[in-house]
């Protein structure tokens, strides 16, 4: 029973993120973006993009937005997210790391990252915009939790601004099995050294009962935080003759609910009905739902209605799609 147990739970844990499916380009078309005028070489940070220069282009002073993928992600894979943040004249850079890493040392790798970003391009707004594993990860790496913490610059030379997607803040159902201690000495070790062999490192983090879980730690002072939850339940990514060949269901709304993460004057949640990959889009679709939020919380820069056909042409581009229309969807608090 317990082998049978160990071989489904090796299976749901693999399944535990989303497929990976990369949009890549070697550069972004600039849209709005101002003209560089600093170059930076930052460890973890780099283009949003394939191009095999990893260096930061950047205007120094203006506000920069950080993308945190996923599992199985890569630089790559947030490329048509930062090509729309382009075409609102918005920077952005993508954080790359190990999705097998613990998760305190890839979120201290992102902290040191961003605050070398915020010095060394003179210091103006950060948004840090995680999505699913990465939403813990750019969470984490905002709160006093980290030990040891690498230092931040003060809240008021840097505006910091977090934006969490999906992020399953109660730990993830399918390793609850690895969170049972007391089945340890049952299963002679072999358990944890499943849980380790299939995920990594992070399978202590990712449990119900993890101290990552259950001690989330409180964001420092001066950050804003936008949670976003996604209702995902029956959600499909791929569909054929009326059947679902892939579920977009990753995340119950349990699994991404926590209060000691959304406590604090400072938290603003949002949820939306969407699945797990639909929200920050990928080669099938385009993130309308999560371009409404983030232009109706001023994360991106409203639209222009003398800009939308031009904007939707862009999406179709970006997002590999032969047309695309923006929709407002319902969105509940």
């Amino acid at each position: 029973m317990i082998k049978v147990a160990l071989l489904l739970m090796s299976a749901c844990l693999l399944v535990g993120c989303a497929s990976y499916d990369p949009l890549v380009a070697r550069d972004l078309e600039p849209g709005r973006l101002p003209p560089p005028d600093v170059t930076l070489s930052i460890a973890g940070l780099g283009p949003c993009t394939d191009n095999p220069d990893r260096r930061l282009h950047l205007k120094a002073g203006e506000p920069v937005t950080v993308l945190v993928h996923g599992c199985f992600g890569s630089s790559g894979q947030f490329r048509a997210l930062a090509q729309v943040l382009a075409f609102q004249g918005q920077q952005s850079a993508c954080f790359t790391y190990d999705d097998r890493a613990a998760l305190d040392d890839s979120a201290g790798a992102l902290r040191s990252a961003a605050t070398q970003l915020a010095a060394l391009s003179g210091g103006p707004p950060v948004t840090i915009v995680g999505h699913s594993q990465g939403a813990l990860i750019a969470r984490r790496a905002l709160t006093d939790a980290l030990e040891p913490a690498p230092s931040l610059p003060a809240p008021q030379a840097v505006n910091w601004r977090l934006v969490t997607i999906s992020g399953p803040f109660s730990g993830i159902d399918a390793a609850s099995t690895c969170g049972k201690n007391w089945l340890y000495p049952l299963t002679l070790g072999l358990l944890p050294l499943s849980c380790h062999i299939f995920t990594g490192p992070k399978w202590k983090d990712i449990t119900f009962s993890s101290d990552f879980i259950t001690e989330p730690g409180q964001l420092l002072a001066g950050v804003n935080y936008l949670k976003i939850d996604t209702d995902e339940e029956g959600t499909c990514r791929r569909e054929a003759d009326g059947r679902c060949l892939e579920s977009d269901d990753i995340f119950s709304l349990t699994e991404q609910r926590n209060a000691r993460v959304e406590t604090g004057a400072a938290v603003d949640r949002v949820q939306v009905q969407a699945g797990h990959v639909e929200i920050v889009g990928d080669k099938l679709q385009a993130p309308t739902k999560l371009i409404t939020v983030l232009q109706d919380k001023g994360v991106l820069r409203p639209l222009a209605a003398s800009r939308r056909a031009a904007f939707e042409r862009m999406l179709a581009v970006a997002y590999g799609l032969q047309s695309d229309a923006l929709r407002r969807p319902a969105v509940s608090r």
